[in-house]
């Protein structure tokens, strides 16, 4: 694929310049100029494979910017090639931008779906994330949408003890779940690099946007740090208590994120997900 061509067709811009900026996974990032004194940033996937990857991102910072505009940077123009987005010049995190992230991200989670899931099929890095709207109670939604898809994949690199300690959590679900919590609209894959840290306050880019329970999106906040996480963590208290144990959950909620990063990534990562599903069944 030509990008310059085909972002110049989507946006209906001339594009005067093109800068690479590495890559990730499957697509190549882009720094672009318009004709018109535009900025964009670019995220390009020019291969026949996972063509649902840029249009499951782009409906998924549409759907969150439904309820918090101000929390994600618009959507430009998309297909399944491309995905373009205003230039967003990073700053260091201020303790009053994660304040407002913090309180942000609280009024995000109770805006709430009626359903778990999300009605366009859904991907996490280049998996697939069966985003099949589904009612009743989040637990079970949890362990067979979110965990036992993911089982198969990881089994060779977890072995026969360690796919056992995975099934035990799946077993006990219910017991682990805590308090019902209605569907919360969630960015679904919020570890620190997708915290974009502007000026004054901060955005949410990279989604895997789905309802679920609002505690999956503080747990991936914690899984690998966070800069000024606890003044996020007390700001979005302020406004949306956190249900008692909450803290103890965290590891149940790092399962699927974990999950993930064995299938894709292989045993570098095995530990930190067995010592979570330890810790989980301990809570």
């Amino acid at each position: 694929m030509d990008v310059p061509a085909h972002l110049t067709h989507l946006t209906g811009t001339p594009i005067t310049r093109l800068d690479p900026l590495g890559h990730s996974h499957a697509w190549t990032l882009h720094r672009a100029e318009t004709a018109d004194g535009r900025t964009l940033f670019v995220k390009a996937h020019p291969d026949g494979h996972h063509t649902g990857i840029l249009t499951a991102e782009a409906a998924g910072l549409r759907w969150l910017a439904a309820a918090h505009p101000d929390l994600v940077p618009p959507v430009i123009a998309a297909d399944p090639h491309l995905l373009v987005l205003p230039w967003q010049p990073p700053h260091t995190p201020t303790p009053a931008a994660a304040e407002t992230l913090g309180r942000a991200l609280a009024t995000l989670h109770t805006d709430h779906p009626d359903t778990y899931g999300a009605p366009w099929p859904g991907y996490i890095a280049t998996l697939p994330l069966d985003n099949t709207p589904t009612t009743g109670d989040w637990a079970p939604w949890y362990a067979h949408r979110r965990l036992a898809p993911y089982l198969p994949a990881a089994a060779e690199t977890l072995g026969r003890d360690g796919t056992r300690l995975l099934e035990r959590v799946l077993d006990r679900i219910h017991d682990l779940a805590g308090p019902p919590e209605p569907p919360a609209r969630l960015h679904g894959d919020l570890w620190s690099g997708n915290i974009l840290w502007t000026d004054h306050h901060a955005l949410l880019i990279d989604p895997a946007a789905h309802g679920g329970h609002r505690e999956t999106d503080l747990a991936m906040l914690a899984l690998f740090g966070a800069p000024q996480l606890d003044r996020i963590l007390a700001a979005y208290q302020e406004i949306a208590p956190l249900n008692s144990g909450w803290r103890q959950r965290i590891p149940l909620h790092q399962l699927h994120p974990l999950l993930v990063h064995v299938v894709l990534f292989g045993g570098s990562y095995r530990g930190m997900l067995l010592s979570a599903a330890a810790s989980a069944l301990a809570a």
